[in-house]
C-alpha cells in the first residue's frame, strides 16, 4: 500500500478501533426484566423473555454494540412480587432500564412507582389504559400496544362484515376491561352478552350456558394464556362452533395457544400488530433465527420481546450507550430508529405504537403447525384513544 494511503488511514483505523475499544470498556447497561415463568401463563414469559435474549445473543451479549446486564426474575403472576423484584431491581441493583411484565394487573402495581423513581420502563406487552392516558409518563414507553388497540381492530372487522348481535366476555382485570371497551368503541351492532370471568379460571360451562341461550350471530372473547385454551376446547366440545363463529384478539390464537388448542382454532378469524408471515426483511429474519435458536415458531409475545430489545438497542447506538444521560436516551427511544419485525412503527404522543392492526386466519401450514396468515389490514396507522389525555 502506498505511503501516502497509509497516513490517511491511520486516523480512521485508530478512530473505530476506539470506538469499539470504548464500547467493551464501557460498564453494562444494567437491564432488569420481571415477566412470568412460572405457573398460569408462564408461555407468554418465557416468549417474551426467549424474543429479547435473542437480540441480546445476536449481538453477542450486546445492544447496539454496548455490552448488556440482563438480569430476569419470576413474577409468577403476583402483583406483590411483581413489585418486590421492582424494588430490589431499582434500589439494590441500581438497573437503568426495567421491562418484562406481561399483565395489566403486575404492571398497575409497578410501573407508576418505577417511572416516578427515575428508572425508564419499556413494556413488551401489558399497556392498560391509564398508562397511555392520564398516567403516562416520559419515563414509560410501551413497544406492544394499548390494551384496546386489537379488539377495536376486530369490533370494526365484525362490524364490516354485517354482525348484528354479538356476545363478548373477558377475564375481569384492567385488560379484560379494556378489551371489551376498545371492542365497543368500534362494533356498531347490538352486544347481546357482556360477561366477566375470573382472571385463571378454566371451567366455562356457565358462561357458555348463558352464551347458548343469549343465541348471538358471533362471539368475541379475550382470554390470553391457559383461559384462551380451555374456552376454545370447551366451545368446541359444546357443539357451538358448528352455528356462531368465534373471534378475538392473537393473544387467545397465538403460537404456544395454538399448539395446545389443536383443531379447535382452525379458522378462526383473529386481529393482530404482527404474525410470522408478514413480509419484510427484519421479520424473515427474525422468525428464522428465532426458529433456530429455540426450535419453534414465534409467537406474538417473542416478537414483542424482540421488539423491546431493538429499540433499546437503537437508543444505545444513537446515544453512544450513555444511558445515564436519559434526555438523550428518552429522545432517542421516542425516535424509534429501528427495523420493527411488525413494519412500519412509531411512536405517537404518549410513547405508545402508532401501527398498521391486522386480521388474521389460523391455518395449518406446509409443514402441518398451526399457524396465522394475514388476510387483511383492519385498521391503519392506529393510534389509541387515550393519547389526547396524555399530557406530555
Amino acid at each position: 500500500m502506498p505511503k501516502y494511503l497509509k497516513s490517511m488511514l491511520a486516523p480512521l483505523i485508530l478512530c473505530g478501533t476506539l470506538q469499539v475499544d470504548a464500547a467493551i470498556a464501557a460498564d453494562p447497561v444494567k437491564i432488569g426484566m420481571i415477566t412470568t415463568l412460572s405457573g398460569g401463563g408462564s408461555s407468554l414469559g418465557i416468549d417474551i423473555r426467549d424474543g429479547f435474549k435473542l437480540a441480546v445473543d445476536q449481538e453477542k451479549g450486546s445492544l447496539g454494540g454496548y455490552p448488556i446486564d440482563l438480569m430476569i426474575e419470576d413474577d409468577a403472576r403476583n402483583p406483590g412480587k411483581a413489585k418486590q423484584i421492582a424494588n430490589r431491581f431499582t434500589k439494590k441493583n441500581q438497573v437503568d432500564i426495567l421491562t418484562g411484565i406481561v399483565w395489566s394487573n403486575l404492571a398497575m402495581a409497578v410501573v407508576p412507582g418505577v417511572t416516578k423513581s427515575g428508572t425508564l420502563y419499556i413494556s413488551p406487552n401489558a399497556g392498560p389504559s391509564k398508562l397511555a392516558g392520564e398516567g403516562c409518563s416520559p419515563n414509560y414507553f410501551n413497544v406492544a400496544w394499548q390494551n384496546d388497540n386489537l379488539h377495536e381492530a376486530m369490533g370494526q372487522y365484525l362490524s364490516d362484515k354485517g354482525f348484528k348481535n354479538v356476545y363478548i366476555l373477558a377475564p375481569n382485570y384492567p385488560a379484560g376491561k379494556d378489551a371489551l371497551t376498545g371492542f365497543k368503541r368500534f362494533y356498531t351492532g347490538k352486544v347481546s352478552g357482556e360477561v366477566y370471568t375470573k382472571l385463571g379460571q378454566t371451567d366455562y360451562a356457565t358462561e357458555l350456558a348463558s352464551l347458548r341461550a343469549a343465541k348471538p350471530d358471533a362471539v368475541f372473547f379475550f382470554l390470553p394464556g391457559g383461559m384462551g385454551i380451555s374456552f376454545l376446547k370447551q366451545y368446541q366440545q359444546a357443539g357451538l362452533r358448528d352455528n356462531t363463529p368465534l373471534f378475538g384478539p392473537a393473544f387467545s390464537f397465538d403460537q404456544g395457544i395454538l399448539k395446545a388448542t389443536g383443531d379447535s382454532a382452525l379458522g378462526v378469524i383473529n386481529s393482530s400488530q404482527w404474525s410470522n408471515d408478514i413480509d419484510n426483511a427484519a421479520n424473515q429474519q427474525f422468525v428464522s433465527a428465532f426458529k433456530s435458536a429455540y426450535g419453534r415458531l414465534p409467537s406474538l409475545y417473542a416478537s414483542q420481546g424482540y421488539d423491546a430489545a431493538r429499540l433499546i438497542a437503537s437508543a444505545l447506538k444513537a446515544t453512544a450507550g450513555n444511558v445515564k444521560d436519559q434526555d438523550a436516551f428518552r429522545s432517542a427511544l421516542k425516535q424509534a430508529k429501528f427495523e420493527s419485525v411488525r413494519g412500519d412503527f412509531r411512536f405517537g404522543n404518549n410513547q405508545h405504537p402508532i401501527q398498521d392492526i391486522y386480521i388474521r386466519e389460523v391455518y395449518r401450514n406446509d409443514e402441518g403447525v398451526l399457524t396465522n396468515k394475514v388476510i387483511q389490514v383492519a385498521l391503519k396507522q392506529h393510534q389509541d384513544a387515550y393519547a389526547t389525555s396524555c399530557k406530555m
